[in-house]
Order: structure tokens, then sequence, then C-alpha cells
């Protein structure tokens, strides 16, 4: 499970997420978080390209995107 303050620094960034869904599987994502609260992060998630709520306790692993490769995709 993924800290909220660790979190909270990458806000208004592009990070790479692990995030495990409810039934289970397993999807890598980027994601422009918005927001972090005390149960979820808001944010942009360019796979399904709108803006999503994902709980904090299926985040597994999150990565920061270099802003050098986000500036160019975004």
């Amino acid at each position: 499970m993924m800290d909220r303050i660790m979190l909270a620094k990458y806000t208004e960034q592009q990070v790479t997420m692990i995030y495990m869904a409810k039934d289970g599987s397993l999807t890598k994502r980027r994601v422009t978080i918005e927001k972090v609260t005390e149960a979820s992060v808001i944010g942009y998630c360019h796979l399904r390209k709108q803006l999503r709520t994902f709980r904090m306790d299926r985040i597994l692993a999150i990565q920061p995107v270099p802003q050098q490769v986000w500036r160019k995709s975004s």
C-alpha cells in the first residue's frame, strides 16, 4: 500500500503506476496525479483517457516519469 504523504509529492506530475483492479488483475498505467486524499488518488489516466479515482490500497507501485518524456507525449 502506498503512503499518502509520499504520493502527495507527485501532485501535478505524471507517474507510472501498477494498479490492482477489484478482480485482482494488474495494469500498468501512466497517470497525471491531480489530488491525493486519505483513501484515494485522483488523476488523469492516460490509458483510459479520463479522470479516474484510484484506491490507495490497490496501488502496488509508483514511479515518476521524467519530465522530458511526459512533456513530449502530453
